[in-house]
């Protein structure tokens, strides 16, 4: 390496570049033998070392700093599509990016002092006209190889590559379409999401942080007591009340543990539903400790699929280091033998609409949010009177009921009474319109009837606004959009829905203490192959 007589000819090459253009303009099943070939007829002196780019992406990995990849450009022998990269975000303005994506080409390629010539060739499998298959052609001298099968420091270069391959750098692995992606949209997204953020009876969220990175930091206490270092929870109830924001808080507080995230965005490809199980739990396997997160777990995993589920979760096959994480609005929907059976799911958290303590939290968190704001006049005693207005509120309407105050007093229209009360009457009347089986709910002599079908409907709260507190702007707003996002949003008991398959079971969050069994001596302790 390095020897300034090493390197392919401008014959060698407009050679090579011939005889890919001759082979790939149509798909090949052996693909790879074809090249493989060219490459050893055209350069017979060359020790060849062929590397898949899903094992060692080079380029990526030169991309990164940690070496140097130059096109030989001379002659022109070579295939680039010239690519155009918008702005990540439109808001963000910027005139893009500019790049060549190379599907054939030799470069020189340096890595630690040493220069190696790289053939980059792409083309499409036979099996799968969508599919490129991606590989990289290392040309040494035949001396390097001392006579045996493998060069040593074309090794040594795709073992550094490689490693750096298998690591996530600011990404979350995704699961879509029957195939791994690193995604750095969803990592960037995690980022921001911090227990802080996550608004939650203060003994629940203890209880799912200690369960968690109780469970990374037990491994030796696992092994003492022969058991399995597994685990799985469920995130379950009313929509909008906090499961989501919880596994993203998760997913940021891990990272300083070094625990990978797996994201199972959907399981449905033209593989079969079957594959996607087997390679979701193979990766698993691979990057333990990790966190396997099945958002919506009753849609993802139905009753054609379920034993296969069950048998990757606890089969033959071992699962140290794997956490599951499942979250669904419809615990009643999911199988009795994933919902209630040890060692699969061993806990459930309920997350029930936010209560007075949660809401004035809430308040409070918002408040803090605004301190700096000297346009608003957050007076302490309005989280009180917040909490009241909004019983029966997720904190996605309660997200909502704040994000739609802030905007109607940055619009200006926060002396608009007149045009609000008039709506308000409105809506009123069309509601008695539209429900005229209320009226006769009463009987000849005035007096309200009830029959079997008939449940009573449920009011918003009426609170009475301190002297001092009814001028404030914000509370005025507060309480004039509590009453519009009152009637839009659906008043059926979720938590009663929910509560149900809760009480089925007889197990509650707070009463998982008593049903972990052998698992409490150890303490409650937590998107094909990868394309990138």
């Amino acid at each position: 390496m390095g020897d300034p007589g090493f390197s392919t000819d401008s014959a060698g090459q407009s050679s090579l570049y011939e005889t890919f253009k001759t082979n790939f303009t149509r798909p090949h099943e052996y693909g790879e033998l074809l090249a493989h070939d060219a490459i050893r007829r055209l350069f017979p002196n060359k020790h060849i070392t062929p590397v898949s780019d899903y094992d060692a992406k080079l380029f990526a990995y030169a991309d990164a700093g940690h070496a140097k990849a130059s096109l030989v450009r001379e002659g022109d022998d070579f295939l680039a599509l010239r690519d155009y990269t918008p702005p990540a975000l439109r808001l963000e303005g910027g005139d893009g990016k500019l790049c060549d994506k190379v599907r054939f080409g030799l470069y020189q390629y340096e890595y630690q002092g040493l220069t190696f010539d790289v053939v980059r060739a792409q083309w499409y499998t036979q099996y799968a006209y969508s599919r490129r298959e991606k590989v990289h052609f290392i040309l040494t001298p035949r001396d390097d190889a001392n006579g045996q099968s493998h060069c040593a420091k074309a090794d040594a270069l795709i073992t550094a590559a490689g490693k750096w391959t298998a690591q996530l750098h600011d990404e979350v692995y995704v699961f879509d379409q029957s195939y791994w992606a690193k995604d750095k949209s969803l990592w960037a997204a995690v980022q921001a999401s911090t227990w802080d953020d996550v608004i939650l009876d203060p003994a629940m969220k203890a209880n799912i942080i200690k369960d968690v990175e109780g469970f990374f930091d037990s491994r030796a206490i696992y092994e003492q007591y022969n058991v399995p270092w597994k685990r799985g929870l469920i995130l379950h109830g009313t929509p909008g009340c906090g499961k989501t924001i919880s596994i993203k808080a998760l997913m940021n507080s891990l990272q300083s543990r070094d625990v990978v995230s797996l994201y199972v965005k959907t399981l449905k490809n033209c593989q079969g539903e079957e594959f996607s199980i087997r390679t979701i739990f193979e990766k698993a396997r691979k990057m333990a400790p990790c966190m396997l997160i099945f958002e919506d777990l009753d849609s993802l995993v139905n009753d054609k699929i379920r034993s296969y589920f069950l048998n990757e979760v606890d089969g033959l096959e071992r699962n140290d280091g794997i956490l599951m994480i499942g979250s669904t609005n419809h615990l009643e929907r999911l199988d009795p033998g994933i919902s209630k059976r040890p060692s699969r799911f061993d806990r459930k958290y309920h997350y029930k609409l936010p209560g007075q303590n949660e809401r004035i939290a809430y308040c409070n968190y918002w408040r803090k949010k605004l301190e700096k704001n000297s346009n608003i006049e957050f007076h302490d005693d309005i989280a009180g009177i917040f909490a009241q207005l909004t019983d029966g509120f997720s904190f996605a309407y309660l997200k909502e009921l704040f994000v739609q105050t802030l905007l109607t007093i940055v619009g200006g229209r926060a002396d608009a009474d007149d045009e609000d009360d008039e709506y308000e009457q409105v809506s009123e009347d069309d509601d008695a319109k539209q429900h005229p089986h209320a009226a006769a709910a009463f009987s000849v002599d005035g007096k309200k009837s009830t029959t079997k079908d008939e449940k009573p409907s449920r009011h918003m709260a009426e609170v009475s606004i301190p002297e001092h507190l009814q001028e404030n702007t914000l509370l005025r707003i507060l309480h004039k959009q509590a009453k519009v996002l009152w009637r839009e949003m659906d008043n059926s008991s979720d938590d009663e829905k929910a509560g149900k398959a809760d009480e089925s079971d007889g197990h509650d969050a707070e009463d998982q203490e008593d049903c972990c069994s052998g698992r409490q001596i150890l303490g409650n302790v937590q998107a094909v192959p990868v394309r990138h």
